[in-house]
């Protein structure tokens, strides 16, 4: 049996007066951010997104393709016209989700793990025809460590190591080529599974070892911002949690699934622009499933309608996620719901 080492008074004081201090500089670092502007996100009415994603399957029983022709094959400027037509004023696009597949160039996902990335730059084809259409573009992203849905990138990336210093160097790797290489044209992050990274939250969905790590969420944020300093970023603490894993953030998650929670205010009680994201049709979010009919909006017209006009009035905006199968195509019904829901929202 090993004697447990004797604890001197001196060290227990530094250890508290380096405690005490790297709790100052975290203080100080987070008084000095300064939050973008959300003026234009305010002012949006509502917004579309989907999750089209390696794991998106087809309508058609033989209108299944690899996932790289499936990118090759994707019509950019058909789905921006599609998400303007139904009344869209921004997109949030998940470059994926459950599975570390990104349908663009990547280097620093390949270096952690090689077949993950596309020829193809689908985001930037997005972004370029989101602006031509003075429609915004916002990109989520999820680091894709969630409870072994892809164990092989989990390993590859660092998240089971012991030294967890490997898996902070390649997220922000990802994150900053990324918002480098776009620049101006991608207004904003939303990033997904925070709480998979910090058990702080109110959704602890942490499936690793983090003893004595804590995720630098600063560095982060500062990575997401590379190439546009004005890019707004939203950390998730998951469905209808409200949980602020540092205040270098600009926009709430949001994340509401339902017509629920109608804001007050336009700003949370921590400062952050108002937000909510609502499942318009599939309620798993992602068409998943096999020769499956694309999913028919939820709701009734007036319900959504009074919803959005209800957020719009203290300038949160609406994001309606809409079913779409790996072709890229929209969930029809949907389309045309949300184009009726634009004509009654107009004065």
């Amino acid at each position: 049996m090993k004697t447990k080492p004797r604890v001197t008074r001196r060290e227990i004081l530094k250890t508290i007066a380096a405690a005490a201090t790297t709790i100052t500089l975290r203080r100080a670092w987070s008084d000095t951010y300064r939050q973008a502007n959300t003026d234009w996100f305010a002012g949006c009415h509502f917004g579309i997104s989907t999750h089209w994603t390696a794991q998106s399957q087809p309508v058609g029983q033989d209108d299944w393709l690899p996932f790289e022709e499936a990118v090759n094959r994707f019509d950019a400027k058909r789905y921006v016209q599609k998400a303007s037509e139904a009344g869209a004023q921004y997109i949030i696009f998940t470059s994926c989700h459950a599975l570390q597949m990104l349908p663009a160039p990547c280097a620093a996902i390949d270096r952690v793990a090689a077949g993950r990335t596309t020829r193809r730059d689908l985001i930037s084809d997005l972004a370029e025809a989101c602006h031509a259409r003075d429609i915004h573009f916002i990109l989520y992203y999820n680091h894709s460590c969630n409870h072994g849905d892809d164990p092989a990138w989990e390993y590859a990336v660092g998240y089971h190591a012991q030294d967890k210093s490997r898996l902070t160097r390649n997220l922000l790797a990802i994150v900053r080529e990324l918002g480098e290489r776009y620049g101006a044209r991608v207004d904003g992050w939303w990033f997904d599974s925070c709480f998979s990274l910090d058990p702080r939250g109110t959704y602890d969905s942490v499936t690793t070892d983090l003893h004595g790590f804590q995720f630098p969420w600063e560095d982060f944020v500062a990575a997401a911002k590379a190439g546009h300093e004005q890019r707004l970023v939203s950390l998730s603490s998951g469905m209808l949690t409200h949980f602020l894993y540092s205040s270098h953030q600009d926009y709430e998650g949001g994340e509401a699934n339902d017509l629920v929670a109608v804001p007050s205010s336009r700003y949370t009680a921590d400062h952050l622009q108002g937000h909510r994201w609502v499942c318009l049709d599939n309620s798993e979010w992602l068409h998943g499933r096999v020769i499956t009919p694309l999913a028919k909006p939820r709701f009734k017209t007036e319900s959504v309608v009074d919803y959005v006009r209800s957020c719009n009035a203290c300038s949160v905006p609406v994001t309606f996620n809409v079913d779409i199968d790996r072709t890229g195509t929209f969930s029809p019904e949907s389309l045309a719901f949300l184009r009726e829901v634009k004509l009654r929202l107009q004065p």
